[in-house]
């Protein structure tokens, strides 16, 4: 047998194992969007984000939705990272773009537009134009899952993608936002895997929270800071403000050294 014969093949889109064994191969982050744009792992979210893109919701019959995984989206430099839950339905998943097409993008782009981060205060679709400064959008499940609500083994099989997405943004990263206690909790594990040493006990989410990460022989200091999410839910009830938003988004833009750029909006 020879070498080629005995080497392992490599796992197919289907399989479980195709986000690590692809993950840990990209070596920048458009190819890294490319292969997790691919993925087909978690056969529950593969169905129904399929469903979802052929059915469609009456509002947007016209629509040809992406039905695919969604990739991170932001600068290769960014300093600063602002982690979610998953893709919505009908959202960055008929899109093709992270917070994109939904009440809750909405809320967030006109925060980072706010805080001088994001080129316009709406984000419609993929061709609108909008650009972010020094901030790259992403989030621990990278399909829309039913009830917004993906399994702890979805969660676990996409965790090499934020894994290499965190890694590749490593030489620059400052700062991490987690918006909501799902991406908070999900995140912790690939921070500490990724070599940042975590508290004990490990941090608790809350909106406000910010924890140091300390520098290490591999990693640079990392401030990790939470938010409520900007579901509808939240910022219907008032529980999450924009000028609460803007002032956590604010504090990571310091952080990260993206400070107040000239021209841009400073209402929150």
């Amino acid at each position: 047998m020879d070498e080629t014969e005995a080497a392992d093949p490599a796992p197919g889109a289907e399989d479980p194992g195709f986000p690590a064994y692809q993950a840990s191969r990209s070596t920048g982050l458009a190819e890294l969007d490319r292969r997790v744009a691919g993925c087909r792992a978690c056969p529950r979210l593969v169905a129904w984000r399929e469903e979802v893109a052929e059915v469609k919701r009456a509002a947007f019959q016209e629509w040809d939705y992406w039905g695919r995984p969604v990739p991170g989206f932001g600068p290769p430099d960014a300093t600063v990272a602002v982690v979610g839950l998953a893709p919505a339905a009908h959202g960055g998943n008929r899109t093709g773009r992270m917070f994109t097409g939904d009440a809750t993008g909405d809320f967030l782009f006109a925060a980072l537009h706010a805080v001088g981060l994001a080129s316009q205060p709406t984000s419609v679709d993929a061709g609108d134009g909008l650009t972010l400064r020094g901030v790259r959008l992403t989030s621990p499940v990278h399909c829309a899952p039913p009830a917004n609500r993906p399994t702890p083994l979805e969660r676990d099989n996409c965790r090499p993608w934020l894994a290499a997405e965190l890694d590749l943004l490593s030489p620059g990263l400052r700062a991490v936002v987690v918006l909501g206690g799902f991406g908070w909790q999900a995140l912790l594990p690939v921070l500490a895997e990724a070599g940042w040493r975590l508290p004990r006990p490990r941090p608790a989410f809350g909106h406000g929270a910010h924890v140091v990460l300390p520098a290490t022989e591999h990693r640079q200091e990392l401030h990790l800071l939470g938010s409520y999410h900007p579901s509808q839910r939240n910022t219907f009830t008032g529980r999450l403000t924009m000028p609460m938003l803007t002032e956590v988004l604010r504090e990571a833009a310091g952080v990260g050294g993206l400070g107040q750029s000239s021209g841009e909006s400073r209402q929150p």
